[in-house]
């Protein structure tokens, strides 16, 4: 497991009041990992000239996204 990963881990075991994970520990965690998804691609994602061809860039930005959630998470892709 990463450290960000840990972190995320850590933040909702500290703020729950069980010694194990319930089913709103869970849906907590994997909010936050869904959070920082999000913030991932927002700050990875450039402005362009919306006039440009959309389609001519869609597959690298998506490439480009899946590629910065991976490295943000240290996962192998």
């Amino acid at each position: 497991m990463n450290e960000r990963i840990k972190e995320l881990y850590n933040k909702v075991f500290a703020e729950s009041m069980n010694m194990r994970w319930n089913i709103e520990d869970a849906e907590k965690f994997a909010e936050l990992i869904v959070q920082e998804c999000g913030q991932v691609l927002v700050d990875n994602t450039p402005v362009v000239d919306l006039v440009e061809d959309w389609d001519k860039g869609y597959d690298r930005a998506m490439n480009d996204c899946i590629h910065h959630i991976y490295e943000h998470f240290g996962v192998e892709e």
